[in-house]
């Protein structure tokens, strides 16, 4: 079977589908959230400079055409700071 290839809004890497947080915007309702929903969708890499770009130039919003809630972004960052400790503990 063929691998799914993404590219990540903000870095532009292009990687497999699991190395990414995807992000949806779900039909018909418009709502934005994280990970499941059919819809138009954006993928951004977990980590820091990826999510900062990200929030600072509004990448998410372009790329879906919706608002992105701030708890959005909080969340993501949370999701973040967790995988940023695991490592750590790994390591």
């Amino acid at each position: 079977m063929k691998p799914n290839y993404r590219r990540c809004i903000s870095c532009r890497q292009l990687a497999l589908r699991e190395e990414f947080w995807r992000i949806v915007r779900v039909f018909p309702s418009g709502t934005v959230q994280l990970d499941e929903g059919i819809g138009r969708s954006a993928y951004i890499c977990p980590q820091t400079n990826c999510l900062q770009a990200a929030q600072k130039k509004n990448r998410l919003g372009r790329s879906l055409h919706a608002t992105v809630p701030e708890t959005l972004y909080q969340t993501l960052w949370q999701r973040l700071a967790k995988s940023n400790n695991q490592n750590q503990i790994l390591v």
